[in-house]
């Protein structure tokens, strides 16, 4: 059996661009990239705290440093500058790895910033 699990997550990120009119993807610092462990040309699913919209798109690299968490093309319909979002990236993972697997949570301020990162999400408490 195969196993679709979180492979990283950069959650809460704030939205700095919406830009419709450029090819669709978003666009993420490459800092966040590279920590998160999400690639360039990866699918994506971005959930957006403050509307609620759930979409799938890809990532492409914006520059290290600059903070840009950008939505592009249709998508940008689902998104404005402001917006918080969680940004999500999913693999696929026989039985055996899925017990070994830990997702790469990267967390950052409200300037994009990275804050610390963690392997494993805390329990919900009831």
């Amino acid at each position: 059996m195969h196993l679709n699990m979180l492979k990283a997550k950069i959650h809460r990120a704030s939205v700095t661009h919406a830009e419709l009119h450029y090819e669709g993807s978003c666009a993420i610092d490459g800092d966040l990239l590279d920590t998160s462990g999400i690639r360039e040309y990866e699918q994506i699913h971005i959930y957006n705290v403050n509307n609620g919209e759930r979409f799938s798109t890809y990532a492409i690299r914006a520059d290290e440093g600059s903070g840009v968490i950008s939505i592009n093309g249709a998508a940008a319909h689902r998104a404005q500058p402001g917006d918080i979002i969680i940004i999500c990236a999913y693999g696929g993972y026989s039985e055996a790895e899925a017990e070994q697997h830990k997702p790469q949570l990267v967390y950052v301020d409200r300037h994009n910033k990275i804050t610390h990162t963690n392997r494993s999400i805390p329990k919900q408490a009831a």
